[in-house]
């Protein structure tokens, strides 16, 4: 009997996060601090890019990251992670880091950035990953 195969959530290309930023991750003017940010997003990355090709994987590199405007302590954070291409062994996720207000639901893309993953076997060698599917039209 062979074993069960995982079964891909609804959009295996794409991940949601949500987190909230307190005083230790703040600076002292009160916002996130860009390393901060950027743990956030690559750990929506790793997510993302665990969940789309499910050998583990790690972060090769990191392309151009924007921070529009600044979150501020006690805001939400969403990360949208998305499969955006793939190589042969490494695929490119897009963060989009999303602050809101608690209270209100008032949203903004605070910072976007790409990062380069690579799949790895149980040698730790690079992996091929599965392609990416054309977007249905």
């Amino acid at each position: 009997m062979n074993p069960p195969m995982p079964s891909l959530p609804s959009s295996a290309t794409e991940t949601r996060m949500v987190d909230m930023v307190f005083p230790d991750q703040a600076t002292h003017y009160g916002v996130l601090f860009g390393g901060q940010a950027l743990r956030m997003m690559d750990m929506s990355a790793f997510i993302t890019a665990s969940r789309y090709t499910r050998p583990n994987v790690v972060t090769a590199s990191s392309e151009r990251v924007d921070f529009h405007i600044p979150v501020r302590q006690g805001q939400l954070v969403e990360l949208v992670g998305r499969v955006v291409s793939t190589g042969r062994t490494s695929l490119t996720v897009e963060v989009e880091m999303f602050a809101e207000e608690l209270l209100t639901g008032a949203r903004a893309l605070c910072t976007r950035g790409r990062f380069i993953m690579v799949a790895l076997d149980e040698h730790h060698k690079s992996t091929p990953v599965p392609p990416l599917a054309p977007e249905p039209t």
